[in-house]
């Protein structure tokens, strides 16, 4: 596979992960999924009812996709632990995305916890995905906790205001020798593109896709920004320059020298 992105024991084609949160319908959600190409999908544990036969939410994910339950809800690693642990009873698979988030206003994760809960479930073979706040202290801990990824905030959860973390996930694509997987926050595929151009691995997008007008088509869309932000990572950027420098050189021309 072509510029296979290796991961959690996986190689996946295509870098934009998706989250099933805030759709209108569960038959929106399928087609957003398959309209994005998405080989990774999200859910909340808390939102799947393994007793009920109807309108259950994986009978809407694709079978074909992975799945990475979170667990969302969880205060401190232990509660983000014992979640973990019953999506792996459940038979979610061993994809875990660690959310520890003790805050109701803003939604920011505790990176302490984090890094307790990666640390635990790694050890108990988890392929772990922790939620963070960009620090690269901390991304540091994560990769000695095993860690399959670090996944650092764009904004605050929900906003769809982008990359207003930019320089700080930047040091992490940087310095840190795992995949950064930008996550909350982004809103248009213009800034996916924009992560991906910087070097990040991958991209999960929810709120953008699952609220747009349409949301199928702008999951397509965001497909097709990650593949472009990652192809121009790829092609190496120009360097930026403070001054002015002609396409065409101006000597010759007219007589001038």
């Amino acid at each position: 596979m072509e510029d296979a992105l290796k991961i959690g024991g996986k190689e996946l084609e295509n870098r934009l992960f998706i989250g099933t949160g805030k759709f209108s319908d569960n038959r929106l959600m399928e087609e957003a999924i398959r309209r994005s190409g998405a080989q990774v999908v999200t859910v909340a544990l808390r939102r799947i009812d393994f007793e009920s036969s109807q309108e259950n939410i994986l009978q809407y994910v694709p079978h074909e996709c992975i799945l990475m339950p979170n667990t969302s809800g969880a205060r401190n690693a232990g509660e983000a632990v014992r979640i973990a642990r019953v999506a792996k009873a459940s038979g979610c698979g061993n994809w875990v995305k660690i959310e520890v988030v003790p805050d109701h206003k803003y939604l920011l994760p505790d990176n302490d916890e984090t890094v307790k809960a990666t640390e635990i479930l790694a050890g108990e073979g988890f392929a772990v995905f922790p939620y963070i706040n960009p620090d690269l202290i901390t991304a540091k801990k994560l990769k000695d906790a095993g860690a399959a990824a670090v996944m650092p905030l764009g904004a605050p959860i929900g906003t769809n205001r982008g990359l207003e973390t930019r320089e700080m996930i930047r040091i992490l694509i940087n310095e840190i020798a795992l995949p950064v997987i930008v996550d909350a926050g982004i809103g248009k595929p213009s800034e996916a593109a924009q992560a991906m151009e910087m070097g990040a691995a991958a991209v999960l997008v929810n709120t953008a896709i699952a609220t747009a007008q349409d949301p199928a088509a702008m999951a397509a869309a965001f497909d097709l920004g990650i593949k472009a932000g990652r192809r121009a990572y790829l092609a190496g950027p120009a360097a930026t320059r403070e001054r002015a420098e002609a396409s065409s050189p101006l000597t010759g021309f007219l007589g001038r020298e």
